[in-house]
């Protein structure tokens, strides 16, 4: 007999379904969410679809049916062969390399450095600074580009060179890693461990190099990959620095497809291909650490 009034008792007890926390409507409210986050997706996702499904098709196919997945020719990796040929695949991949390479390095090492400057050192040049750079981040780089040339190019006879891109790369790249790592810093590195560091006789160069800076791998990994992209990526800058063939990097031998008169779509498709997977490749390895590093910094 007891054991069924409890039975009852836990029954009632148990809150129905249009009684729970959001209930029916809150199921509605979040199916409909995903459905249209699903659809944003595809929809940004169906162009890089596309450009991979032409690159295996001919320039006749593309042109009359640029929607189907197998052109009437049918799917072949002859485009890969003749791009990567073309646009010279493994020199242009060195420069682009080399260069994105050494840009980060750089500003992952020097952004580093001045944003546990500004943080720690809480002086009035350090806020100056600070605002500075975060006031910098509004200017377009267009709108610099004309005379930044002209003053590379014919006053001081610096173009046509790699390490005058990387320099360049570096300063415009500057501003926003710092902002991101002043943020963690604030909020992910507690002094007592640099304070005990200090106490056992480290410098602070010792300290930032052993105690700091391996604290803040998550917000490196993500200005790692977000630099990495936009230096691998970037076309505008090296076409202004970078005028002999010897030193072009992808996105600019990619370019190199486009004629005059005519294109051929297919090649380009695969040089587009080609010019990404690198970098995809890096993303795919490190997102984690990169959506680890965005939250961590945005936190303080």
């Amino acid at each position: 007999m007891m054991n069924a009034k409890e039975n009852v008792s836990a029954a009632n007890l148990e809150p129905k379904a249009q009684d729970r926390v959001g209930g029916t409507k809150k199921l509605v409210k979040d199916i409909c969410i995903y459905i249209l986050l699903i659809i944003g997706a595809l929809f940004y996702l169906v162009p890089f679809f596309m450009v991979i499904v032409n690159s295996f098709k001919q320039k006749k196919d593309i042109i009359k049916a640029p929607m189907d997945l197998i052109g009437a020719g049918g799917m072949s990796l002859d485009n890969y062969g003749k791009a990567f040929k073309q646009m010279e695949f493994m020199k242009a991949f060195g420069n682009s390399l080399f260069i994105t390479g050494l840009s980060t390095i750089a500003v992952i090492v020097l952004s580093s450095m001045v944003a546990y400057y500004i943080v720690r050192a809480n002086t009035s040049l350090a806020k100056v600074i600070f605002a500075l750079m975060i006031s910098s981040m509004i200017i377009p780089f267009q709108s610099i580009m004309i005379p930044l040339v002209s003053i590379y190019g014919a006053n001081l006879g610096l173009l046509n060179h790699r390490f005058s891109l990387i320099f360049m790369h570096t300063g415009f790249a500057m501003s926003m890693s710092v902002f991101m790592y002043a943020g963690f810093l604030k909020s992910g590195v507690p002094r007592s461990l640099e304070e005990a560091a200090y106490i056992d006789g480290c410098t602070k160069m010792e300290t930032f190099r052993m105690i700091v800076f391996p604290l803040l791998k998550p917000t490196t990994a993500t200005l790692v990959i977000l630099n990495a992209m936009q230096f691998w990526n970037d076309y505008l800058l090296p076409s202004l620095v970078l005028g002999k063939k010897p030193l072009y990097t992808l996105p600019l031998s990619t370019y190199s497809f486009y004629g005059t008169y005519s294109s051929d779509y297919g090649l380009i498709m695969a040089a587009l291909v080609l010019t990404l997977l690198p970098i995809l490749i890096l993303y795919f390895f490190l997102q984690k650490q990169i959506i680890a590093g965005m939250v961590a910094g945005a936190v303080k």
